[in-house]
């Protein structure tokens, strides 16, 4: 069973799953959001990606304001940057290119004592 936890199984994956590892690494994405508990989902992971398939990141937050700080700060001067606060549903999203890849991040608040792996609380 793949860890999607963690992204080491896109090196060893087809072509656009190890360029967006490449992108993801050389970029520190994940590692520079490591306090927001980032997991690359979508149809890259599972390899049912189309041409324009983007990498869709999800990502927990306790503090709204901090998470649009640290988003700003960290992506600002990317390719095609803006960010989207939805009050009504309290999430953000943050979308930005990199290369061939567009990248999109959606944070919502943390839901503490989920278990990412199995989806049970």
């Amino acid at each position: 069973m793949i860890n999607f936890n963690s992204i080491d199984y896109l090196k060893y994956g087809n072509l656009k799953q190890q360029l967006a590892y490449d992108i993801l690494t050389e970029n520190h994405i994940l590692k520079d959001l490591q306090e927001f508990d980032p997991v690359l989902v979508g149809t890259i992971p599972i390899d049912i990606d189309i041409e324009n398939s983007d990498m869709d990141i999800i990502c927990c937050w306790t503090n709204k304001n901090n998470f649009v700080q640290v988003l700003t700060r960290l992506f600002t001067d990317k390719t095609d940057f803006k960010i989207n606060l939805n009050e009504e549903l309290n999430y953000i999203t943050a979308n930005f290119t990199i290369g061939n890849f567009e990248i999109e991040i959606f944070g919502q608040i943390s839901l503490l004592g989920i278990n990412w792996d199995t989806g049970t609380w």
